[in-house]
This record gives structure tokens, sequence and C-alpha cells, in this order.
């Protein structure tokens, strides 16, 4: 089936803790394949910025020729929400995957001040594969991740992990207006399901679509994910029915 979102809206893409963009290739040929989207995906670079400075680096490199819609993965939710509160003039609406605009592990939060004890860079491969991969991970994908996550320094996601224990941009997600869509895998090991109901409560009218996925959803399931947001697009663009009186 073919669905053809407005030709015109670009998806810009907001990468997760990795920052690197670099694993977003089978969700955008999925997505090309489905319904020739254009996509512009925004690498983070390899400093230990915190959200405010990333969201500084983001507002200066969305497009300002076009209408575009956001997609947050993971890390980027609170960066999702700062665009949604105070959008740019081409900005239509946010897609969030399996992401959050608060701490989603708040017993956690005490955690931050050991972050430092953490020895990232020798994390076992077996640790990472549960958290993101499991039930779902392959060796490619296994591949694709460790090459990923090998371009960024331990310094650097110490303080992109010690961001999320520490973020709530919940207020501001909540005086946003513009449409929203949640894609929640259903085996997501870091992000609880009920994370996504906040998310629905805070912002009206936002849809939610639940996708047999990991945490890593949109490099485990392309094609559905890229189905749902081709959906979401249309739906953005069809005519709205008159009111009832």
């Amino acid at each position: 089936m073919t669905i053809s979102p407005p030709a015109s809206t670009l998806l810009v893409l907001l990468p997760g803790m990795d920052g690197t963009a670099r694993l977003f290739h089978h969700f955008d040929a999925a997505l090309r394949a489905l319904a020739a989207i254009d996509t512009l995906a925004i690498a983070y670079p390899a400093a230990p910025l915190d959200y405010a400075a990333l969201e500084a680096f983001v507002r200066e490199r969305l497009p300002c020729d076009r209408p575009f819609v956001l997609l947050a993965e993971s890390f980027s939710g609170p960066l999702g929400a700062a665009l949604r509160a105070d959008p740019p003039p081409g900005m239509r609406a946010l897609i969030l995957c399996c992401s959050f605009v608060r701490n989603p592990r708040p017993m956690l939060a005490p955690l931050r001040h050991l972050l430092d004890l953490v020895p990232f860079g020798a994390l076992p491969g077996f640790a990472l594969r549960q958290a993101l991969l499991a039930p779902y991970a392959t060796p490619p994908l296994q591949e694709e991740l460790a090459a990923a996550l090998a371009q960024v320094p331990p310094s650097v996601l110490r303080q992109r992990l010690r961001a999320v224990l520490e973020t709530d941009a919940s207020p501001s997600f909540a005086r946003g207006s513009l449409p929203v869509l949640y894609l929640r895998a259903r085996h997501d090991r870091l992000v609880p399901p009920a994370n996504a109901l906040q998310i629905l409560r805070q912002a009206a009218g936002a849809q939610l679509v639940d996708i047999a996925a990991p945490h890593m959803l949109l490099q485990a399931a392309p094609e559905a994910a890229a189905g749902a947001v081709a959906a979401f697009l249309t739906g953005l663009s069809a005519p709205q029915a008159p009111n009832q009186t």
C-alpha cells in the first residue's frame, strides 16, 4: 500500500544517546520505499553538552525554508519537548520514539552523582544488547550499535546520561500545542510503558502506536515504524471535518 503524505514536508531526525545519527539508515530506507519521505538527520557534537546547549545546536540547524515534522528518538525527547513549547516557524508536529520528557527512571536519579565511577568505555556488549536490542538482537544490529557507540567518548556518554537523570521538560512540553505521535516499543527495557501515558495526558489529542520491538525500535522494526510515521504525516495534511452543531 502506498501512503502519500504532503511532498513538501521534511522529517527531521534527532538521534538517541549515541548522538551520531548513524543508526537511522534502515528507517530512512523504509520511509523512502513506502512514501518517498525526505529526511534530515542532525548529529550531535562529540562533546559533553547539556540539553540547553544541544537545543541551541539543533535550532541553528533546523530548516527555515520548508515545513517539517520533528522525530526525537529516546535521549532526544526533552529536546523535542523544548521545541514543541517554542516551535520554530516551520515545525508542524512532534514524534517521540521510545522517548520521554522527564527522567523515565526517577529512582535512579540519586545515582547521577556516581556516574564518574562508571567505566562507559568498558561496558560489556551483552549488557548493551539486553538493554537496547533484546529480544530482537541480530549480529548486524549489534555491529551497527557498537560502531556508533565507538564514535562517542565515554565522557560524552556520561554527560548525556546525567542529563537524562536530571531532566524534567514536562512543564514546557505541556505548554506546547503541536500534534504529537508517540511510538512505543512493546519490549522496551529502558523506558517503562507507562511513560507514554504521561505523554498522552500532557498533549491533548496525542496519538499512540505500539510496535513489537525493543528500545531501538527504528532499527529493529523500521518498516512498522515507517508505516506509522507515514500515516501520521498523511493525517496532518488531511482536511478536518467541520464541527457538528
